[in-house]
């Protein structure tokens, strides 16, 4: 009898465990301050659209009028389209390798059992608590004294940087799905025949991919609008999107900026929804939210 033959009727049998929480009315006072947060949160996006669809020709707000000409310009302009096109490759590219690495460190920390595991997670973790400035100003110094591979002002350099700072996010995310999982169904599994990266794909994956999804996102998300190390590690040839509307609003106050920004935003909204379409992230490391 093949593997699979043997670890489709387990993964059938052995669903997720699913525990039954019991809704508990929220006080007034929450909801009230829960929805003073969130228009707190949102005044900054809003304001960054309308600026951008301002028909003035200077950056302000209130918009003087309405108007798609500066969305033009951005589709057009020399600096900001390809920075956007190089921040959407990078985050793309930086996303991809802080899953692979983030996935397989967050299961060796929450399955091997060693001295020293707190201490090892956080190590892992430390890119969360240091000021990006820093990091970047570390890497880059680093980057100069590197005597085989020159990473100084390269596509690569930039990237691990942005791997550095956007793996803790996959690690915290998989490992709360994976503390919450019952290591039993691929043991069972293991035990039917399938091998271990079988086992491991077919019934440990499907029920953390929500954390392994929301870790995606958090690192597509945290990388795009990346701006710390881009200040220390972009160059003129690679130069992001958070860094180009900086070095634009130096020097010129007018309302392309604004419009990249919109479509920043716009982009950040679009990748949530795929991800709650492809995904079920309300039940994110086994915790029900609605």
């Amino acid at each position: 009898m093949g593997t699979r033959a043997l670890t489709e009727p387990m993964t059938a049998a052995l669903p997720v465990r699913d525990v039954a929480w019991e809704e508990q009315p929220v006080p007034l006072l929450f909801r009230v301050l829960a929805i003073i947060a969130f228009v707190y949160l949102l005044i900054p996006a809003v304001i960054v659209v309308l600026a951008g669809l301002n028909a003035g020709d200077y950056l302000r707000f209130p918009p003087e009028g309405f108007s798609l000409k500066w969305v033009q310009d951005f589709l057009t302009s020399p600096t900001f389209l390809p920075a956007y096109l190089f921040s959407l490759r990078l985050a793309f590219a930086a996303m991809v390798i802080a899953t692979a690495l983030g996935t397989m460190t967050a299961i060796f920390l929450t399955r091997a059992n060693f001295p020293g595991r707190g201490a090892v997670r956080a190590f892992f973790l430390a890119p969360l608590l240091l000021p990006g400035l820093v990091i970047g100003l570390a890497l880059m110094v680093y980057y100069i004294n590197l005597p085989v591979f020159r990473l100084s002002g390269t596509f690569w350099g930039m990237m691990l940087g942005h791997v550095l700072v956007t793996t803790p996010f996959v690690i915290g995310t998989v490992s709360a799905s994976l503390y919450s999982f019952d290591l039993s169904l691929e043991e069972a599994a293991r035990s039917l025949g399938a091998g271990p990266l079988h086992a491991f794909f077919t019934v440990t994956v499907p029920n953390v991919k929500s954390g392994i999804t929301a870790g995606a996102l958090f690192a597509f998300i945290v990388s795009f609008g990346q701006f710390d190390l881009s200040l220390m590690l972009s160059t003129p040839n690679n130069t992001p999107l958070p860094f180009a509307m900086y070095n634009s609003l130096r020097y010129q106050f007018e309302p392309t900026a604004a419009a990249a920004g919109t479509f920043a935003i716009v982009l950040v909204i679009v990748s949530m929804i795929v991800t709650s379409k492809l995904t079920n992230l309300s039940k994110f490391g086994g915790i029900k939210f609605s």
